[in-house]
């Protein structure tokens, strides 16, 4: 007897069709033959499938039997297939009737006693099975709920093979979870990370963080050690915005993808901040493996990817991260396959001005070479550089400011300017694929920043001077935006230039 159900496989963060089929009751002596490109977790499902009918009180195989995962060129991978591979097993020996199996997507890994464990990807299971049309989805109980954050699709919470069978035979009845991606992005609550009020001194800094925050930008820190370079990069989530709706399920999807679920609502309404260690692989960074999977760029959409001590990142992984700042997507080709996946990062970088990081500081004396200076500054090549939309200098806090002790201005008084800032570009790029000042294209550069001759004239002797590239030219552009904007000015106007530009005079002053 043949049964065949409606599975999937998890390709990057999208989820591919997959059809379980089961053939049971072929000539010759028992064996199981398991076909259509598995990974050694899908070979190992037999033993598992095997334990768990057993322990739900079914019968196993008594004759030759294959088990086929089609399409046969798509790898599988991981033990979501437990699930399905075990209920055709029930159907193909006639010990479970469910004639309408076939109209369910179903997934999940199944312990020894039959209990279901979590897989990943639920989120990209649930888009597939809208997709189709299907009648429901099938996940085990503590997935499910991620599952049910997509609209459109009835998602039953599965807490064991036994239940799964009685469900789609008629005789338990199980209801689907309700929709609540809206309350769960209501309810969020931001993660307490520091407010801004502890910092002390670094009025240009925090001015300069609140510009980037606002249009999205990019931002490199210089100072020497102490400065409160990593202080105030921890504080930057407390003034970020909170994602829409839309792009919380993005962010949702890619860490679900990649194992990280974060499921619940207080973790939904939070842009992701990923803080890698500069011993990071290229890999770790950009994503890929035998099976290409997201990286730390990715698993930073949305949110934040914060560089301490740039310069101790190997060149390599460095360099990679050129095309994903340019176009927030990255594509990753291996033998197993080649993914596009997301990357529209914030990136916030910091690092010392030399090896020994007191270059240029008053009550310091710098002990490096010039060529140790050099060498050190090379790291971080001129190309990468362009990309970042803010360069500043975070000098080193006086005594005095450190013995003020009244609080500077808060981490809520900063994000309201920061929230009508993003609101007004979110009006603006109404319709388009742009959400940020950042992400403008040069179309739109040239639609919404009109250039008369005298901030021309302006703009032309700031790039002679500082020697500037091009793509130098649109970043400071986008730059002026977000300030007008933060200044609540349709129009961006002279002071709202000269600040864009001044942040880009570490261009060639610090480096070269």
């Amino acid at each position: 007897m043949l049964a065949t159900l409606f599975s999937a496989a998890l390709q990057g963060i999208e989820a591919l069709p997959v059809h379980v089929e089961v053939n049971h009751g072929e000539s010759g002596e028992f064996k199981l033959i398991l076909v259509g490109l598995p990974d050694a977790a899908v070979k190992e499902s037999d033993d598992r499938v095997f334990s768990a009918l057993a322990n739900s009180g079914y019968g196993g195989l008594r004759t030759r039997t294959t088990i086929n995962l089609a399409p046969g060129d798509l790898r599988k991978e991981g033990p979501l297939y437990d699930l399905p591979i075990a209920l055709g097993i029930l159907v193909a020996t006639g010990q479970l009737a469910a004639p309408d199996i076939g109209d369910y997507l179903i997934a999940g890994e199944l312990s020894l006693s039959g209990a279901t464990r979590p897989v990943r990807g639920a989120l990209a299971l649930a888009r597939l099975a809208r997709a189709r049309g299907c009648k429901g989805l099938l996940l085990p109980a503590d997935c499910a709920p991620e599952a049910a954050l997509v609209e459109g699709v009835s998602v039953y919470p599965i807490q064991s093979l036994d239940q799964a069978a009685r469900f789609l035979s008629g005789r338990a009845p199980l209801a689907p979870l309700a929709h609540s991606a809206a309350l769960a992005v209501e309810r969020a609550a931001p993660e307490p990370s520091g407010d801004f009020a502890e910092v002390k001194g670094q009025h240009a800094l925090r001015r300069a963080v609140e510009v980037a925050v606002a249009g999205n930008h990019n931002l490199i820190m210089v100072g020497p050690p102490g400065s409160g370079k990593s202080m105030v990069a921890k504080r930057v989530p407390s003034i970020m915005p909170p994602p829409t709706l839309d792009e919380a399920l993005e962010i949702l999807a890619i860490h679900s993808a990649a194992g990280q679920t974060l499921g619940h609502a207080r973790q939904l309404g939070r842009r992701p901040v990923r803080t890698p260690h500069h011993t990071i692989s290229d890999v770790g960074l950009i994503g890929g493996g035998s099976i290409p999977g997201p990286g730390e760029i990715s698993l930073a959409h949305h949110g934040v990817l914060f560089l301490d001590e740039l310069p101790e990142f190997k060149r390599s992984a460095l360099e990679v991260l050129r095309q994903p700042l340019e176009d927030g997507q990255v594509t990753i080709s291996r033998s197993a396959g080649k993914i596009t996946l997301p990357c529209g990062f914030m990136l916030v970088a910091a690092m010392n001005p030399c090896p020994c990081g007191y270059l240029g500081d008053p009550k310091h004396e710098c002990r490096c070479s010039p060529p140790q200076i050099q060498r050190y500054r090379a790291r971080i090549s001129g190309p990468l550089l362009d990309r970042i939309d803010l360069h500043v200098e975070a000098p080193a806090v006086s005594i005095s400011d450190l013995r003020d002790s009244a609080p500077g201005e808060s981490s809520a008084v900063m994000a309201a300017r920061i929230q009508a800032a993003r609101e007004r570009q979110l009006a603006r790029f109404k319709g388009t694929s742009a959400t940020s000042n950042a992400r403008m294209s040069h179309q739109q550069i040239r639609q919404h920043i009109p250039l008369d001759s005298t901030l021309g004239d302006l703009l032309q002797q700031a790039m002679e001077q500082l020697s500037l590239s091009a793509r130098a030219y649109d970043r400071i552009l986008k730059v002026a935006r977000t300030i007008a904007d933060l200044a609540a000015s349709e129009r961006v106007e002279a002071p709202h230039l000269l600040e864009a530009i001044q942040y880009r005079s570490l261009d060639r002053k610090v480096f070269y």
